[in-house]
């Protein structure tokens, strides 16, 4: 029987587990954390979003320069196919109305026990608390355990380790340096998904924890219409991270308060008589912006204009000033990590027959949505059967 090693116990690896375990390999898994799936359970803290049901098109599109490299792992493992896996685990979905799929419990816990379970039917044996430290002198792979290093030698190894956001739920980064003392070619890890970080003026304090609706946010080409949050640090939900990518490439966001009206309504009802409003009572009853919406306003924009279409225009395009993403270890996902250049189709490292890679730990990215989530298990289905066949072969 071939011996199989996955390292990390994430959504890849335990999808690459899963295949391996199917194909009748025996399959060892192993995590540095106490437990599996850590960072899987975070996410499924606010609703576990499996993936999105859109046409291939678009939803391919949502990983950009990356979309090619990962179509045909996506087409193997569409949004499609993840929701059959879902139920065949035991889950009722259902698909929200911007199309985000999630199960009917919402939680991720009742989906990752049904998966350890089919784990432990194929014969997968867990093994946590234990961190990889790389390759011996004679390729056996060494690991920290509890009971002190441990070598285990494997036809076959599917590392998924993560990328380099949300240490503390495994995710590290610390095996960029293995592989790339061994000359492995690493794109170097940088935040994804990351709010803004904002030093708020007393202004704001009043509305510090409200959210952010009815906007439409923009960087560069990227433009979304989703919500965010006002927190002490910034600006942090699904529409900031959807346009944090190009925040990092060095467009600046913006603010459109008012999407659903053109420049010119909006230049318009400024233009009305004012008599003796104010002119920022004017601005709020021309406008009806709420609290929120004011405040931003005023926070980005003043002194503002008192020129109508001056002010329209700074109300259809806010420039947010900001000191950059906030730190990487907050991100919800990280850009960076293997090179497509250092792996074959099969996810296997060229360097090293018979190790293959699989997740976050792939330099792609996308938006939170659903992309991340499917993405993770097309490469670590990939990855599982790649090794499989490998194995067998051997």
């Amino acid at each position: 029987m071939s011996r199989a090693v996955v390292i990390g116990g994430g959504p890849a690896g335990l999808m690459a587990a899963e295949e391996l375990g199917r194909a009748g390999c025996s399959v060892l898994l192993a995590d540095a954390k106490p437990s599996f799936g850590r960072k899987f359970l975070m996410a499924g803290k606010s609703g576990l979003n499996l993936t999105k049901a859109e046409p291939q098109e678009r939803f391919l599109a949502a990983y950009e320069d990356a979309a090619p490299w990962l179509a045909p792992m996506l087409a193997e493992f569409s949004a499609e196919a993840v929701q059959d896996w879902a139920r065949g685990l035991g889950q009722n979905l259902f698909t929200g109305s911007t199309g985000r799929v999630f199960p009917v419990a919402m939680k991720a816990s009742p989906l990752l026990r049904a998966w350890l379970a089919r784990l432990d039917g194929f014969g997968v044996t867990r093994r946590s608390r234990w961190r990889w430290t790389g390759w011996d002198s004679q390729g056996e792979l060494l690991f920290d355990t509890p009971d002190g290093q441990r070598s285990l030698s494997a036809d076959v190894t599917v590392l998924a380790l993560g990328g380099a956001s949300w240490a503390r739920l495994g995710s590290d980064g610390a095996w960029s340096g293995l592989l790339a003392a061994r000359g492995i070619d690493i794109a170097p890890f940088q935040p994804a998904n990351a709010a803004l970080d904002i030093a708020w003026s007393d202004h704001m304090t009043a509305v510090l924890g409200e959210p952010l609706k009815g906007v439409a946010l923009s960087a560069g080409s990227l433009r979304s219409r989703g919500e965010a949050v006002i927190s002490r640090r910034g600006l942090e939900g699904g529409g900031i991270y959807a346009i944090s990518r190009a925040v990092r490439q060095g467009a600046v966001p913006m603010i459109d308060l008012m999407p659903d009206l053109p420049v010119a309504e909006i230049a318009r009802r400024l233009a009305r008589p004012r008599g003796k409003s104010s002119w920022s009572n004017h601005l709020r009853r021309a406008l009806n912006l709420g609290p929120v919406h004011t405040a931003l306003l005023q926070e980005f924009g003043r002194p503002l204009p008192t020129d109508a279409v001056a002010l329209a225009a700074l109300v259809k395009a806010l420039p947010i000033r900001h000191a950059g993403l906030r730190p990487m270890d907050e991100a919800i996902s990280t850009a960076g990590g293997v090179r497509r250049a250092a792996l074959t189709d099969d996810l296997m490292l060229r360097a090293f027959p018979g190790v293959f890679c699989a997740g976050e730990m792939l330099d792609w990215e996308a938006p939170t949505g659903g992309y991340l989530l499917t993405a993770c298990l097309a490469t670590g289905k990939r990855a599982g059967r790649a090794a499989a066949a490998y194995a067998q072969t051997r």
